[in-house]
């Protein structure tokens, strides 16, 4: 639900005091609460408080409380997003835009009707700056993987967590034409990772391979890896509404990834549980619980691990953490240990999960690890009597089963 903001300016500097009643269905500690907000913020909160079944039981501007919100939609001086829309007490003969129950795909599909999608696209690009460029290795670690941050101040390109970017390399194919973009998963929330807004950041590792007898390199891969701040390039998109998060703060995330796949789990888990994140976003306060699986060949090669082990103290109630480590841990029959492996390991913990509706699964990363996952869930599901052919695709339907392989 988009309201307009009349003719109140963007820099409108006032704050608003709003109290929510029934945010959270059957969580009685939060039956009331109470969240302040800039007026920039206020929009996304009226928003997520529609979607969510609350409703605004009183708004305050800076300090002066109104008695209700029926009362703020007589004060001329208030912008719209204060007065209008489902949260604000709505005209009792209006049409009610969700039913009283809606269903986890049916606020999904509400919360995800705004999603920037092609703002730009390649015939004309947004021309972004490289602000940082530096590795996620440590020593010992295997290939070449760097993060890598765009300014993207002076135009309109924004986007949500769950989206990506394409980037077109400078120079020309071996037919003398300009390369084609390719597509990468972002890596930071909607906010920046300065929590400012206006960048993007992105995971990249440098494809390499053999060729009769030669090393190739990914010529975009290479491109990005190699680049230094200042640099000029060519991005397009967003796109991709598959990987979107709910907008329930209190579903559960269980996240398979491997490699240069941890790039939208990063900037899920940093919504979540960054501290400055939830600072920026009092609409949501993610108080489900979110389980990542991280498929790497050495613990080297393990990205954004430091951030991860934070998480894991700061809430470890809400985030818990499983790695494979191929070269350096043993499955049960003794041989290499990958996703697939800890997935049977944690089978029956994991179909309980996915058995609660407000469970969803993400999956990105190569290709090649989807076999394996779905025939560890088909052996985990077999056991439980359950058919998992069946099963997947009703998570699918359900908007609960996301993937983004490559």
């Amino acid at each position: 639900m988009r309201v307009s903001t009349g003719n109140t300016s963007g820099s409108d500097s006032r704050t608003f005091t709003v109290v929510i009643e029934s945010l959270g269905v059957g969580r009685p500690r939060r039956a009331t609460r109470q969240l302040t907000v800039p007026f920039q913020q206020l929009q996304s909160l009226v928003q997520s408080v529609a979607l969510r079944g609350g409703r605004l039981k009183i708004i305050s501007v800076d300090g002066q409380p109104l008695a209700a919100p029926e009362a703020a939609a007589q004060a001329p001086d208030l912008p719209a997003e204060a007065r209008g829309g489902e949260a604000a007490a709505p005209d009792p003969v209006a049409a009610d835009p969700l039913p009283a129950d809606p269903s986890p795909a049916k606020k999904a599909a509400v919360a995800h009707a705004d999603v920037p999608v092609n703002l730009y696209k390649p015939k004309d690009p947004f021309i972004g700056t490289v602000i940082d460029n530096y590795s996620l290795l440590v020593d010992g670690a295997i290939g070449r993987v760097n993060h890598i941050t765009f300014d993207l101040s002076g135009g309109n390109l924004h986007y949500i967590e769950g989206q990506s970017i394409g980037i077109i390399p400078d120079g020309a194919d071996a037919n003398g034409k300009p390369h084609k973009l390719r597509l990468y998963s972002i890596a930071s929330t909607r906010h920046g990772d300065n929590i400012e807004d206006g960048t993007v950041s992105l995971c990249v590792r440098q494809l390499e391979y053999e060729k009769e007898g030669q090393t190739i390199y990914g010529v975009c891969s290479t491109f990005l890896c190699d680049i230094e701040p200042g640099a000029k390039v060519k991005i397009t998109g967003p796109v991709g509404k598959e990987m979107l998060l709910p907008p329930d703060e209190d579903a559960n995330i269980i996240m398979f990834a491997t490699g240069t796949g941890i790039a939208p789990m990063r900037a899920y888990l940093r919504r979540m549980f960054e501290p400055a994140e939830r600072a920026k976003n009092p609409e949501y306060h993610f108080a489900g619980k979110a389980w990542l699986f991280m498929g790497a060949p050495k613990t080297a090669n393990l990205l954004y691990e430091d951030d991860l082990q934070s998480y894991l103290t700061e809430f470890p109630e809400n985030f818990r953490y499983t790695k494979a480590i191929s070269r350096e841990q043993q499955n049960a029959k003794g041989g290499r240990m990958y996703i697939q492996d800890r997935v049977l390991e944690h089978a029956d913990e994991i179909f309980a999960m996915i058995e609660n509706p407000k469970t969803h699964v993400y999956m990105c990363g190569l290709r090649g690890m989807e076999p394996g996952i779905d025939e560890a869930m088909t052996a985990a599901a077999a056991a439980k009597g359950l058919n998992w052919a069946e099963r997947r695709p009703q998570l699918k339907k359900a908007e609960r089963w996301h993937v983004e392989t490559y």
